[in-house]
């Protein structure tokens, strides 16, 4: 079976196609760092697996450290697009769950990588410590979005204020066990997120 023709090699882009190399970049190292994790993927084969010279890494991203934090903030850019206008029509905070849970099952089915990547953030930060203190910094974005959500909760009265922390903790602890236990298996995420619902609605264990 031939093999198919590898990708020309680029040296550094031209400006007319640098926003697409460089969301190229981006796409590639996101799946090198999610499989083989920050300190395997060297910028030599991520720039190969790019399509471009390690050079040309650089003229991006000024090393791999930049590169992964390039990754992260695109990664939480695309995550949390897609889950605030998950969040737009809803009105109340159950059916605003219910939709970020739906939209992070399509996410997953569209590109594994996103949470694939998101789960190896977390080891990465616990071998790495300077990614650890550098990607503490960038969860605004994330608590402003549970924030959202619990704010509206409130204003239905389907939360009480003062559980308003605990509730965040609980949205954090959904979407990690999404990202980490079940992203894997389209099935097994489809399920878990089945029976949060059925959880919210009091089906899914009956009381005794």
């Amino acid at each position: 079976m031939p093999r198919a023709p590898r990708s020309p090699r680029l040296g550094r882009p031209p400006s007319t196609n640098s926003a697409d190399t460089r969301q190229r970049i981006l796409d590639t190292a996101r799946t090198a760092f999610a499989t083989r994790g920050y300190e395997s993927a060297t910028n030599r084969t991520l720039g190969a697996e790019a399509g471009i010279t390690a050079g040309a890494l650089y003229h991006y991203f000024g090393s791999k450290f930049d590169l992964y934090l390039a990754v992260y903030d695109d990664v939480q850019e695309q995550v949390y697009r897609r889950f605030n206008e998950a969040v737009e029509e809803p009105a109340t905070f159950r059916d605003q769950i219910e939709a970020v849970l739906d939209v992070a099952h399509q996410m997953n089915i569209e590109d594994p990588t996103l949470a694939q990547f998101l789960g190896s953030v977390r080891v990465d930060m616990r071998r790495h410590p300077e990614l650890d203190v550098a990607l503490r910094e960038s969860t605004a974005a994330r608590q402003r979005f549970f924030d959202r959500m619990v704010a509206v909760g409130e204003q239905t009265g389907e939360i009480d204020p003062v559980d308003g922390d605990r509730v965040r903790a609980l949205l954090l602890t959904i979407l990690i066990g999404l990202t980490d236990a079940v992203s894997g298996s389209p099935l097994r995420h489809r399920n878990a997120i089945d029976g949060i619902k059925s959880l919210l609605e009091g089906k899914l264990i009956k009381p005794i």
